[in-house]
């Protein structure tokens, strides 16, 4: 049995899922015309995630892993970060455990795939989304052989992520869809005139991505607004741009379906209040979640 990976303290652990025969396709390259290169191997598959809630990037985490494993004595084959995988198309060619357990950010993750002997393989993926930073770990190995241990390993909890629900709930923003069939996204910041989303993190975008998660029979649709400055009809491109941009995030970020999602832009013919002042300005500027279905 090879060496116990040492985990970073704080790091809880998700979910497991073992395939006692089964194949696996590992990734050997980057993804190139919608296909990412693969070798198979064919044993026991292992399938495990962690997440670590922090201000960790996928690089602190990444780095110590994949010493671990080389030290496990496994070598690598293939080595790539986000973009030079191959971005999204990488990110939906190859085997990723369904969310919650894990998330993966097409712009911040970090990949490996090795290999030990002719039977033995892994790969290592982690990703920074939201507030956590999400590690998955895919190991083959014989029918008749251990897989890497992972010291400290801690019981197995419920695999959706334990507090989101009771976010949703403590943020009201559940009981506002409920009640009202609408509530404000707090918080997100746009460039000054601009679609361009920024980095964040925003905490209502995971909060409405939990309750997503938690409800896929969910509909709803963003709907962006904008102040009475400049014409309506670049208001209306403006405002359905912003309302695209929050899609896009809870898409890709979160791994939201979607199919569940809408986004349209309506300019500045909904204000919540006057347009008269700066601070009213302010706050018709802004993308809404509007409930259609549940």
């Amino acid at each position: 049995m090879a060496s116990d990976l040492e985990l970073p303290a704080g790091v809880q652990f998700l979910s497991e899922r073992q395939s006692p025969l089964a194949r696996y396709a590992l990734p050997m390259g980057s993804a190139s015309k919608d296909e990412v290169p693969v070798q198979n191997f064919e044993g026991q598959v292992l399938r495990r995630t962690w997440r670590l809630t922090g201000q960790t990037s996928a690089m602190q985490l990444y780095v110590p892993m994949r010493e671990q494993v080389q030290d496990a004595g496994f070598e690598v084959q293939f080595e790539c970060q986000a973009r030079s995988c191959g971005g999204f198309d990488f990110r939906f060619g190859i085997e990723v455990v369904p969310a919650p357990d894990m998330l993966v950010d097409i712009g911040d993750f970090q990949f490996l795939s090795a290999t030990k002997g002719d039977n033995q393989a892994l790969s290592l993926l982690v990703s920074r989304s939201g507030l956590s930073t999400y590690m998955q770990l895919i190991e083959v190995t014989p029918s008749t052989a251990d897989p890497i241990g992972i010291a400290p390993v801690e019981p197995r909890p419920d695999t959706r992520p334990p507090k989101q629900t009771e976010q949703v709930e403590e943020s009201g923003l559940a009981e506002a869809l409920n009640a009202h069939g609408r509530v404000v996204l707090d918080g997100l910041v746009f460039e000054t005139g601009s679609s361009r989303l920024g980095s964040g993190p925003f905490e209502v975008l995971a909060q409405l991505a939990a309750l997503l998660i938690e409800t896929p029979e969910m509909r709803i649709s963003l709907v962006g607004h904008t102040d009475n400055v400049g014409n309506q009809e670049n208001n209306i491109t403006l405002s359905q741009r912003r309302a695209e941009a929050v899609r896009e995030r809870l898409v890709k970020q979160f791994e939201i379906d979607g199919a569940q999602i809408d986004a349209v832009g309506v300019g500045y013919m909904a204000p919540l209040t006057s347009n008269l002042t700066a601070g009213g300005r302010d706050a018709n500027r802004r993308v809404e979640a509007v409930l259609l279905s549940r």
